[in-house]
Formats: structure tokens, sequence, C-alpha cells
């Protein structure tokens, strides 16, 4: 009967837009527990990689390239896990408010730049030196 009395008065298209959006939105939106055990899965995670970065580092001539890899998966994973709490919306909006805009640029700037410095460059006191200023811009 609803479908009828929304054919009828033409709100049909209206009506299926905003189901649609609200289908879309409930689909997309995680419960506070879903939340919690997805921050701290992703957390640990990105732990288990930064440690796992360090136990490799002594490795003779890969172990600085593993630890690089490690150390920035680990950094990207714990960056990810925040979005869990918050939403990736507002977790980048966050990123980018006046006072964080240049510890993310730093950071996600250094992401890079490890990467370039370990595979394309080969220096790798260069990448750690990007893997410092990583922890520097995290913490800030």
């Amino acid at each position: 009967m609803d479908k009828l009395k929304s054919v009828l008065s033409g709100e049909e298209g209206r009506t299926q837009d905003r189901t649609v959006l609200e289908v879309a939105n409930d689909a997309s939106t995680l419960g506070w527990g879903t939340r919690m055990k997805g921050f701290v899965g992703c957390f640990v995670v990105g732990g288990v990689c930064t440690l796992l970065g360090v136990c490799v580092l002594f490795i003779p001539r890969i172990g600085i390239t593993l630890f690089i890899v490690f150390y920035t998966l680990g950094n990207i994973c714990a960056l990810c896990s925040t979005m869990f709490l918050m939403g990736p919306m507002k977790q980048l909006k966050r990123m980018c408010d006046k006072t964080r805009a240049l510890a993310t640029t730093i950071m996600l700037t250094c992401l890079v730049l490890t990467l370039c410095a370990a595979f394309w460059w080969k220096n790798f006191g260069l990448a750690l030196l990007f893997c410092i200023l990583q922890l520097l811009a995290f913490a800030w």
C-alpha cells in the first residue's frame, strides 16, 4: 500500500533514492563492538609487523630491507587502525586539520621516501633516517 501511495503522489524516485542511500549508509556503518575489534586487530597487526621488522634487522644482506618493509607496513596498519574508531572520513578530516596537516604530510612523505630509499636508491642510511622521521611524525 505504501508503494502505491508513493507512486501516485510522485515521490517514488525520492523514496527509492533515500532508501538506497540509507541502505548504503547502514551497510557501511559498523557497530561499536566491531569497531573495537577492527581497531585492536589492525593495531596488533601493525605492532607485530613493527616487532618482526626489528627482529629481522640483524639478518645479513636482506635484514635492513625487510626491516624497512615491515616497519612501514606496521605504521600503515597502525594508522589505519584509528580509522575503525572514528571512521575513514572523520579520520582524514582530522589528519588534514590545520594543526595536524604538517605532521600528516611529513609522515606520508616519509612512508614513500623510506620505500624509495630502500628499493630504488639502495641507500639504507637514508631509509633508516626516514624511518625515524616516520616515528617522530606519527608521535607528533
